[in-house]
């Protein structure tokens, strides 16, 4: 049940972060498409009146940051035979990552002494490089914490969140060469959206009897009392189920499609665009269009 509720925690904050970086970073562009530049960070203005909110998005990201890092600190004292290899083996990867976990508090505390003081001013180019370095770690840490899991569904897991993670490093990496890249910007909330999606999702799908595919079940260790992760025994229950979680994937990046589709069409029709077409540029030249027409035929 903890692992659950643990799940359920990291999802609500990578998502709820997620929305709000797609939502201001499509807010700023429809408003200023010319002067459009990524930031990291975009500050809380729905109370102007109250300016101690306005920091609000990056105090909830630290605090949780705590949090996940404490738990996975405190988990890392325990023992798990059921991985591959003896119980260094989970200190290890525990301790992986908690240390990607402290990489990201300590960047987004020092995001946070940036926008407060003057004592570190960090360019934005700087910090998306910073970013692109530490989720590019998250990458080698979930890809080397698959190759060691017994159970095929974690290992699967594992293995997708990798790749979203290494999609992130790569927009971060093109936002600190491109700073006006709002495709880019754009891709970044996207991702963050998926990645909680999918942590919540692994959690169903390890955890909860519901969700588990057909043919898996609940590892345990009988001698030692500890409650593993999920396991097949058959190879087609395996392959059954990895197809599954595939399918579940692609319905997850359906979904996040719709979301960014929905949020810009929600933040133009809040911001208003001032739309220019073909047909309203093509009306304004027609009069001088026919008077250099009429003055051609006058001087003929």
């Amino acid at each position: 049940m903890a692992a659950v509720i643990s799940h359920i925690f990291s999802s609500s904050a990578i998502l709820t972060l997620g929305l709000y970086h797609l939502i201001s970073t499509t807010r700023n562009h429809l408003k200023s498409p010319t002067s459009y530049s990524a930031k990291p960070y975009h500050p809380f203005n729905l109370l102007p009146s109250s300016p101690r909110l306005k920091y609000l998005q990056l105090y909830l990201l630290i605090f949780s940051l705590l949090l996940a890092f404490a738990h996975q600190t405190f988990i890392s004292f325990e023992s798990d035979p059921l991985l591959k290899g003896s119980t260094p083996v989970h200190k290890f990867t525990s301790y992986q990552s908690a240390a990607v976990i402290l990489l990201f508090l300590i960047l987004s505390t020092s995001l946070l002494v940036s926008e407060t003081t003057t004592f570190l001013p960090l360019p934005n180019d700087l910090f998306f490089t910073f970013a692109s370095a530490v989720f590019y770690l998250e990458y080698s840490v979930s890809s080397s914490s698959a190759s060691v899991q017994t159970s095929d569904l974690q290992a699967k897991c594992d293995h997708v969140s990798a790749k979203v993670s290494a999609l992130s490093s790569l927009l971060c990496l093109l936002l600190a060469l491109n700073p006006k890249n709002f495709v880019a910007d754009v891709g970044l909330g996207a991702s963050l959206c998926l990645q909680g999606l999918w942590v919540l999702q692994t959690g169903l799908s390890l955890y909860v009897e519901a969700f588990i595919p057909e043919g898996c079940h609940r590892m345990l260790d009988v001698v030692k009392g500890v409650e593993g992760s999920t396991k097949c025994d058959l190879e087609d229950s395996r392959l059954r189920a990895v197809a599954i979680l595939d399918l579940v994937f692609v319905i997850h990046v359906m979904f996040v499609v719709v979301i960014v589709m929905a949020t810009y069409a929600f933040v133009a029709k809040s911001v208003g665009i001032k739309r220019v077409g073909s047909y309203e540029a093509l009306s304004s030249c027609e009069p001088n269009h026919f008077q250099m027409k009429a003055l051609e035929g006058t001087q003929a």
